[in-house]
């Protein structure tokens, strides 16, 4: 098992390789979380959505795809609470990566995916060898650039029609982080 295939775990959340095995869960969350995720993004909610989705993100080599889940010993149930991609990697001299993620609606707002967030950084600029990871933003998802701020992201950018969305070209902010700007693990620093 590779490095990347391992989960990684925090104090509340490990984040793990989606698999196909996950369908049943990850599509009942993202049924469940509809009205938080609308107008930004549009999760699988079905089985066969799921199965296009998840072999997108295993059998695709510029993909990986996280789960970020609660850890059982933290005091939790357990199961998923959210999903981080990191889609468009390029190796070489550029070694980038583009994210894309979402909360599932039990989880939003507990702070569970800044610190699945944190281990997906560390992953992307340990195993994964990348140098610069960017998230592009709807300008009014202000939950989703929270995130991407508080894990330590700059905002760089403007892009007009950026991405076909819900049937529309959507602007989109860009903001980037690069593995120098990443806060050091330690104490205080899960």
């Amino acid at each position: 098992m590779s490095e990347t295939n391992r989960p990684a775990a925090g104090r509340r959340v490990l984040i793990r390789p989606l698999a196909r095995e996950d369908a049943e869960e990850f599509t009942r969350r993202a049924r469940e979380s509809r009205e938080l995720h609308h107008p930004w993004l549009f999760p699988p909610v079905d089985t066969r959505a799921y199965a296009a989705y998840a072999d997108r993100l295993i059998d695709d080599p510029t993909r990986a795809g996280f789960l970020v889940c609660e850890r059982e010993d933290a005091g939790a149930a357990g199961g998923i609470v959210g999903f981080i991609n990191i889609n468009n990697i390029v190796t070489g001299a550029f070694r980038c990566g583009a994210l894309g993620y979402g909360a599932f609606a039990h989880a939003a707002g507990r702070g569970l995916m800044g610190e699945g967030l944190d281990l997906v950084l560390r992953q992307a600029f340990g195993p994964l060898g990348l140098h610069r990871l960017e998230a592009n933003v709807q300008p009014d998802n202000k939950a989703s650039i929270a995130l991407v701020r508080r894990a330590g992201f700059r905002l760089e950018g403007f892009s007009p029609d950026f991405l076909l969305i819900d049937g529309a070209w959507r602007d989109h902010e860009r903001w980037a982080i690069t593995a120098e700007m990443l806060a050091p693990q330690g104490p205080g620093n899960p």
